[in-house]
């Protein structure tokens, strides 16, 4: 029997373990790959709810999971937060996960590390700090974050 032919009668719950043994996924995520493998929503949906009694797919966990991996690429709270709710996690969940990191990630110093990395210095000329400026932003720093980076990546330097 081809590798196709098995595939093709796969169901919604071998899809989704199949998924899960890679990474973490949140729920909304998963129920999205499934459907777009043209398992019928009902099917998906009753799959999603067994896998959660199970404690195979939580995104309590997926939450948690991807703020540390974003963290460790340098990420800010903006930007993790927005892609969150984008892979369809609850604001609720969401700040749970910070909360949990709460005392184990420094924003303002993390900013401070990713700028520092990237940049070998604050820049000569408004043109040129407002790029860093930028830099940071798009990484997901708030305003003030964004200042401490400012003022103290190179302090070691």
């Amino acid at each position: 029997m081809s590798g196709f032919a098995r595939e093709a009668d796969a169901t919604p719950r071998d899809d989704a373990i199949r998924l899960l043994a890679r990474r973490e996924y949140a729920r909304a995520e998963l129920r999205n790959r499934l459907t777009a493998k043209d398992h019928s929503p009902e099917a998906v949906e009753a799959c999603l709810d067994e896998l959660v009694e199970q404690g195979l797919q939580s995104d309590a966990r997926f939450a948690e999971s991807f703020l540390r991996s974003r963290v460790a690429r340098g990420q800010g709270p903006v930007r993790i937060r927005a892609e969150l709710s984008r892979r369809g996690i609850d604001a609720d969940t969401a700040r749970a996960a910070f909360d949990e990191a709460g005392g184990e990630v420094d924003w303002f110093e993390l900013a401070a590390e990713t700028l520092g990395r990237r940049f070998s210095g604050p820049g000569e000329g408004p043109k040129e700090r407002a790029r860093r400026e930028r830099f940071l932003a798009g990484r997901g720093f708030d305003f003030d974050q964004l200042r401490h980076a400012m003022a103290h990546a190179w302090d070691d330097a």
